[in-house]
């Protein structure tokens, strides 16, 4: 896909996966926005290619659509969203529940994509077409015993994208969600000494299967990324409908 002149959204752009992903499509050509919390990282990535700094809360329900507008109006198109802010769930949540603490996991980890969504898909429009990529994780295809708070926000951004994905596929907007195994980026940072000779991501890694969404992924695809393997689309099993081989029924929800 060739973004020279593109309007570009990341969101969790300050550092790692997201900074990495900045530089890549900056150099590439393309005009790139970053949101972050951490403004001194924000600017300093925006700084160093040239691109624009926004700094907000991504789970705050205003942040993504004033923020969308801001990027669309500076650059006159918003092409390329990569909704890829997140925290771990960092508790069982199975026992005794800090539920302040939950409601934050879920805000950034779900409702900031939810957000994001909504509001890029008619700047999308606008655009004549484009592609949003959320960043779920292998644990939105597999579950992590170790978080299952985490496990539950990354399945849900899966299924809220393989849903998405294949209506707006038909209005040439792509939605696909990135995977990746476990990265070495300061997500981790606590629990990096753990992990032994583990092997581990690096955030050019993940950012270069962005580079390979952006080139030939499909709407509603969740590609996975692991260390010494090309990313690809997970190929999901059929679930098995009713004995009778009926169909479901298209829904339509609203007036």
């Amino acid at each position: 896909m060739d973004v020279k002149g593109r309007g570009v959204l990341v969101t969790g752009g300050a550092s790692g996966i997201g900074a990495s992903v900045v530089r890549r499509l900056s150099l590439a050509g393309a005009r790139v926005a970053i949101i972050d919390r951490d403004a001194d990282g924000a600017n300093r990535i925006a700084d160093e290619v040239a691109g624009l700094a926004l700094v907000g809360d991504v789970a705050d329900p205003d942040i993504m659509p004033m923020f969308t507008s801001v990027v669309e109006d500076r650059f006159g198109r918003l092409d390329i969203v990569f909704l890829n802010a997140g925290t771990v769930g960092g508790q069982p949540g199975t026992s005794e529940l800090d539920v302040e603490h939950y409601r934050r996991v879920v805000g950034v980890n779900v409702d900031h994509v939810v957000y994001g969504l909504s509001t890029a898909v008619p700047a999308l429009r606008r655009a004549g077409g484009g592609t949003v990529i959320a960043t779920a994780s292998l644990a939105g295809l597999l579950p992590l015993a170790s978080d299952p708070i985490y496990t539950l926000t990354k399945h849900a951004v899966v299924g809220y994208v393989r849903a998405a994905g294949a209506t707006l596929a038909e209005e040439g907007i792509r939605v696909c969600a990135l995977c990746p195994g476990f990265a070495d980026t300061p997500l981790i940072a606590e629990q990096r000494d753990q992990f032994g000779e583990f092997p581990l991501l690096t955030a050019d890694d993940v950012a270069g299967a962005v580079e390979a969404i952006l080139d030939h992924g499909q709407g509603g695809e969740a590609w996975y990324v692991q260390p010494g393997r090309e990313p690809g689309p997970y190929g999901f099993r059929g679930v098995p409908g009713p004995g009778s081989g009926a169909r479901p029924p298209a829904l339509k929800w609203g007036s």
